[in-house]
């Protein structure tokens, strides 16, 4: 009886202690996040509202500020076309970035592949659908190149991929021997690889075949990321590949199949490339790398990886197709067009370094 006795204001102050503990469990659920943190929550788990928004703003201060003719279907239309190539290739782009690596050389896979379409189809005469899969399938070859470096030999994907830039550089300029196959003979010998190219009028804009693949493209890969296994693993691989390796996912098995993809979709830009300039130069797309970088960066994708739309990267491509379009409206120099894209990925990434407290 004493040591049941004894044990009832032990009882009663453990009581007491759990009461206490559970108050603070209830204000700790109830505690409110100040608006800066909600904005912040916000934008982390909606990655594209931040690109839509700069979007909408952009077009409305260049708008203002040029008028009608930068409002016009025709400028809106043109825009489009103008960002049809960064597009493609920054959607091959995004996916390498979403599992936190970087590719260096997707402009020099992209101009290497065209090179060898046309060379195949207009030097050598071989049929064009034959020169085009031939080039895609050089695409996925250039791909699985960056692949097997990044997951066999456990290299980071910032140096293969800046190695490999100078590889595939190299092969370009010497299989093609530096000189440009001209549009006539594009046109004469192999039309089908300028077929992106072709022009379509809908509702009275001005758009391209190219653009609508584009759009086709933004589509597919939109669904493989959101509705598919696939999707959810490249998410998982670039948040924290050791917790997906855990969970049953074959990382290296994903990493490979991603920089296979892309090499795809590059071959596939060479298609859009020829198509959107006509000829075929060994010297095109010197920007690519740094324009695809720039719309994913821009459209909100984290450089850390596991986070990143192609929705988002869309949105990025216009931003930068705006700005470019909206200061040469303007009358502004080449060099402050640059300067001012500068500015805009130097934000986006301080930007997206804010954001990623959230996780923190």
């Amino acid at each position: 009886m004493t040591d049941i006795g004894n044990s009832r204001p032990a009882a009663q102050a453990f009581e007491l202690a759990l009461d206490k503990g559970e108050s603070r469990v209830a204000e700790f659920e109830v505690r409110t996040r100040a608006p800066l943190q909600k904005l912040q929550h916000f934008l982390h788990a909606n990655p594209t509202a931040v690109p839509a928004i700069v979007l909408l703003l952009s077009v409305a201060a260049f708008g203002s500020v040029v008028g009608p003719r930068f409002l016009s279907m025709f400028n809106l239309s043109l825009i489009i076309q103008q960002v049809t190539i960064i597009g493609v290739i920054g959607a091959a782009q995004t996916l390498i970035v979403i599992t936190a690596g970087i590719d260096l050389s997707v402009g020099a896979i992209m101009v290497l592949c065209s090179v060898i379409m046309g060379k195949l189809g207009v030097a050598m005469g071989l049929a064009a659908p034959l020169a085009l899969l031939i080039g895609l399938a050089v695409g996925a070859g250039c791909g699985a190149m960056n692949g097997v470096l990044v997951t066999r030999f456990k290299l980071p994907p910032f140096i293969v991929t800046l190695g490999t830039w100078s590889i595939f550089f190299a092969l370009n300029l010497w299989y093609s021997a530096s000189e440009t196959i001209r549009s006539q003979d594009v046109a004469k010998f192999a039309s089908l690889l300028q077929a992106l190219g072709t022009p379509v009028n809908i509702f009275g804009a001005r758009f391209t075949y190219g653009s609508l693949f584009m759009l086709a493209l933004v589509l597919a890969i939109w669904f493989v990321l959101n509705r598919t296994a696939f999707g959810r693993h490249l998410y998982a691989v670039g948040d924290d590949p050791d917790a997906a390796r855990l969970a049953g996912i074959r990382t290296d098995r994903i990493l490979f199949s991603v920089y296979v993809i892309a090499g795809v979709i590059c071959a596939l830009g060479a298609w859009a490339l020829i198509g959107r300039i006509g000829s075929i130069s060994p010297q095109a797309g010197q920007t690519a790398n740094l324009d695809s970088i720039t719309a994913v960066v821009v459209g909100g994708a984290s450089l850390f990886g596991g986070r990143g739309s192609i929705v988002g990267t869309l949105i990025g491509a216009l931003i930068v197709g705006v700005f470019r379009n909206g200061l040469a409206l303007s009358d502004v120099d080449v060099l402050w067009q640059e300067f001012a894209v500068g500015w805009l990925i130097i934000i986006a990434v301080a930007l997206d370094q804010w954001i990623r407290k959230v996780s923190a």
